[in-house]
């Protein structure tokens, strides 16, 4: 087998269909547009999405999803059960003890104490907000809140 014997599949490939060539063609006269109107005219599509004068659904839906609050405060995390197992009897945990110990990035975050877990150690609690549960359980075990 050399080059020249090579020759696409039977029915593989179609010519391509010559519209307005003649009646005799099949596709003579109007070259398949049918009569008048717009799609009869040359140049006579509209762009994807039209939606034949309403206001297009791309057009009526927000740009963007959701809503975001400018005041929001970002607090860093941290749960009663880790302070139990990083801190002794009587230590202080604040901003900057948190950050020493590695629990948060920076001393300056605004710093949140949530009641997940258990607390067997009095400690001194001095953070930015805490929640009731947390609350409840650091004053349990003996500890106060600042």
């Amino acid at each position: 087998m050399q080059l020249n014997d090579l020759s696409p599949a039977p029915g593989s490939r179609k010519d391509r269909k010559r519209v307005g060539r003649g009646h005799g063609s099949g596709h003579g006269g109007r070259s398949g547009r049918g009569d008048k109107g717009q799609g009869s005219r040359a140049g006579g599509t509209k762009a994807p999405g039209f939606e034949g004068g309403q206001t297009p659904l791309a057009m009526r839906l927000p740009k963007l999803p959701g809503f975001t609050n400018h005041w929001r405060q970002e607090f860093d995390v941290v749960n009663v059960g880790r302070l139990d197992g990083l801190y002794a009897d009587g230590d202080v945990v604040d901003a900057a003890t948190l950050k020493d110990k590695g629990v948060i990035k920076s001393a300056s975050a605004a710093v949140k104490v949530l009641g997940d877990g258990e607390l067997t150690k009095k400690l001194t609690v001095r953070v930015d907000k805490l929640s009731g549960t947390a609350r409840t359980k650091i004053e349990a075990a003996g500890g106060t809140v600042e």
